[in-house]
């Protein structure tokens, strides 16, 4: 063994090794949350075979606790950060390699008494101290980075809860108006065109099942109000033959607002908005014009919903 300034020189098995820092740092893994060094790269250090490591510390086992020392698993020893292992390798090792902390790698050196081992060891103890000197210096950037990650992962978690409350406020407008608390009329005096939509949006928010419309007259502001509706909800318009609703609106719609469906009939007057087949309602004019003139909006009797349906 020769000694440079920087590195060390081991003659072994005619076998020349020069080791410097970079060369001890490089075979320094963490494992289990620990800096460990393996059985076969100290034995490339101190000069001596794996054989004879393993011997010395199973005559003195009473050395080295789990803390000082423990032999990796079959999934440890194939990790790719392992570089001494190679997946081949690791797939046919008949024992697992020893792991040592830097503990046990000062015990080590005491039971080896290789005459090699007391220089080797002065560097590799100063390897772990410079590692953990490097880790130390970014610890503040890890911090940074977890608390970055924790933020954004409350802020997702925030917006959820807000999206959460909302529906449970959607809820409960819905099971107030279910309770007789959305009026069962409404007049519509000419100019009121935003008291209307907001009217008729509010109206087609409170179907969870279906919505079926029965309007000669509908265009694309009627979608508009459509588009309102709950997620989930068919909508089905039933209207003139000549409609200005274009099938390429329908499709573009379902696309975004899943399902609806325009049927062409003539055999109605009045203009009706059913509710989860329960709830009927009349119009005074179409869903697109309400707030143009004076209309009203009136709730009816159920039982006219089945002879309306038939006519579709």
């Amino acid at each position: 063994m020769s000694v440079g300034a920087n590195s060390l020189v081991i003659m072994s098995n005619e076998t020349t090794l020069s080791i410097n820092d970079d060369f001890i740092r490089s075979r320094i893994h963490t494992i289990r949350g620990v800096q460990v060094m393996l059985d076969r790269d100290l034995a490339m250090l101190y000069g001596v075979d794996v054989k004879r490591i393993n011997e010395q510390v199973k005559r003195n086992i009473e050395r080295f606790p789990e803390d000082f020392m423990f032999r990796l698993t079959k999934n440890e020893c194939l990790r790719s950060q392992i570089a001494t292992l190679n997946a081949e390798r690791g797939k046919h090792l008949k024992y697992m390699p020893y792991a040592f902390t830097e503990s046990g790698v000062a015990m080590l050196s005491s039971v080896l008494r290789s005459s090699i081992a007391v220089d080797v060891n002065i560097r590799i103890m100063r390897a772990f101290v410079s590692m953990r000197r490097a880790l130390a210096s970014i610890a503040p950037v890890i911090a940074r980075v977890s608390e970055i990650e924790r933020m954004h992962l409350e802020e997702k978690t925030s917006r959820q809860a807000d999206q959460q409350r909302n529906e449970e406020r959607f809820d409960t407008i819905f099971k107030a108006m279910d309770g007789g608390e959305f009026p069962p009329q409404k007049v519509f005096f000419e100019g009121k065109h935003y008291d209307a939509y907001s009217f008729a949006k509010k109206l087609v928010r409170r179907a969870v099942k279906s919505i079926v419309l029965v309007d000669g007259y509908c265009d694309d502001v009627t979608l508009d109000i459509f588009a309102a509706k709950r997620g989930g909800v068919n909508v089905t318009i039933a209207t003139a033959a000549k409609t200005p609703i274009t099938a390429t609106a329908v499709t573009k719609f379902n696309k975004q607002n899943p399902t609806l469906t325009v049927k062409a009939t003539g055999a109605f007057h009045d203009r009706f908005m059913i509710l989860d087949g329960n709830e009927l309602y009349h119009f005074g004019a179409s869903l697109k014009d309400l707030g143009r003139q004076y209309c009203a909006v009136s709730r009816m009797d159920a039982m006219f919903i089945p002879s309306i349906l038939a006519r579709i």
